[in-house]
């Protein structure tokens, strides 16, 4: 058990880590044009906490059911770091460099390596797997966000 809350502790610290290094420049966002269905500034907070729980209890679950990941495959580690980083990329492309597009092509990886993660994640649990689904559909979300902010603002005087 100690080892469980030990991993999901340490998962979440790291996936919570980027909005420390690369805080979300408010007045940089509310000066993006945005679609009309964006979700008010304040949501993605929200969820994006939910979602490093979910993240976390999934990676916790996967880490004792294969004796800390001795007996995982390394498709699953490979994917679950590759989406890790592409997670905490993303504000540094939106935030520090300010380029949309590539805050898009980072949202897209996330997406991507989410669905992959899932199915890496079944054979090891089907309860951690499910626990992802809700990263998944955020994640495309986000994609389609970060695509329609991309082509509101590409023709803007922004650096992109």
């Amino acid at each position: 058990m100690l080892s469980f809350i030990t991993v999901f502790l340490i998962t979440y610290a790291l996936f919570s880590i980027s909005t420390v290094l690369f805080p979300t420049d408010l007045a940089y966002f509310a000066s993006l044009r945005k679609p009309a269905w964006s979700p008010p500034p304040k949501l993605f907070g929200i969820v994006w906490s939910i979602l490093y729980v979910l993240i976390s209890l999934s990676i916790a679950i996967v880490y004792t059911k294969t004796d800390g990941f001795q007996e995982v495959s390394i498709a699953y580690i490979l994917i679950l770091f590759i989406n890790y980083i592409a997670n905490q990329a993303f504000t540094f492309f939106e935030f520090k460099l300010k380029n949309l597009r590539f805050a898009f092509l980072d949202t897209l990886v996330v997406a991507v390596t989410t669905f992959l993660l899932i199915y890496c994640t079944i054979p090891y649990s089907k309860l951690a797997a499910w626990l992802l689904v809700p990263y998944l559909l955020w994640s495309c979300f986000a994609t389609l966000l970060a695509w329609s902010i991309y082509q509101l603002n590409k023709n803007s005087s922004r650096t992109f």
